[in-house]
């Protein structure tokens, strides 16, 4: 495959220049990216980052600025030049795409194309990194107003999180509790965090997946990963309630082994409440 498309060649798509240079055009796109964003992207390291935009920079395709609101964070810009080479790497990715299409039936062609959109997903569920974060890191508090922004949207009658049970940033913080924070190529994407309650059950607290990758499997992964960081700190049961508007979220616990039970606390939006024994076999 890497044949068919050209990826190992020096002249990608028989242009002047190899895949690596070519992607890092199609990445800035036509709104510039800043480097921190570009590098999170494609994985790449500040220094390998650096000389494939020099090159760039030296063919007067791009250009890489400071921002005007804060001088620590550099933005590449396509050049006038630069975005008519994007558009022929464009045209030309899709005439590749024609070509490899063409030979097969339709039926083929709808297999091919769901196996790749397939893959693609897979993919991106394995780039996702989760790990326990500070809550009051700029990740978190992104993650922490998305979800009260969701729940304001869902809910009937909207949502006020002065007036539910609470899970400040000291509460999330161990020993007293822990915050978990999905990133997909540094961008924040889910969080879930925990209350620990010493000799009773820990509570799940501010499930959160972005609606942009949802249905890659996150928020079961960040469910999982809080059970074995309540399990690890000798947490027996872990309990959490929920809104009857989260249907998702409702068919992801009863799924994940919780059993729904009588209600255990006087949180105004909830509807149902559900409790896990950790290690055991739901019923």
């Amino acid at each position: 495959m890497t044949q068919r498309i050209g990826a190992l060649n020096d002249a990608y798509m028989s242009r002047d220049r190899p895949l690596g240079q070519a992607r890092v055009l199609w990445e800035i796109g036509a709104d510039g990216c800043d480097l921190r964003s570009l590098r999170a992207r494609l994985d790449l390291d500040s220094g390998y980052l650096s000389r494939l935009l020099r090159v760039l920079e030296n063919d007067g395709l791009v250009e890489v600025e400071q921002s005007g609101e804060d001088g620590r964070v550099r933005t590449a810009r396509l050049t006038g030049r630069g975005r008519a080479e994007r558009a022929v790497l464009d045209q030309r990715s899709d005439e590749l795409a024609e070509s490899i299409l063409e030979p097969l039936s339709e039926r083929q062609r709808e297999r091919l194309i769901a196996a790749m959109g397939e893959v693609e997903r897979l993919l991106t569920a394995s780039t996702v990194q989760v790990d326990v974060v500070d809550p009051r890191c700029p990740e978190a508090r992104f993650c922490r107003e998305s979800y009260f922004e969701e729940l304001a949207t869902r809910f009937d009658g909207g949502f006020d999180h002065a007036l539910t049970i609470s899970a400040g940033v000291d509460e999330l913080t161990l020993p007293a509790g822990l915050l978990l924070v999905a990133t997909l190529h540094g961008e924040p994407v889910g969080c879930a965090g925990l209350k620990f309650h010493p000799g009773e059950p820990a509570e799940v607290k501010r499930m959160w997946v972005s609606a942009e990758i949802r249905g890659l499997g996150l928020g079961r992964r960040l469910l999982a990963e809080l059970e074995e960081e309540a399990s690890a700190r000798g947490t027996e049961v872990l309990r959490l309630e929920t809104n009857r508007n989260l249907t998702e979220a409702i068919a992801l616990y009863r799924a994940s082994g919780y059993q729904e039970v009588p209600a255990f606390n006087d949180e105004p939006s909830a509807h149902h409440w559900f409790e896990k024994q950790l290690g055991g076999v739901a019923e």
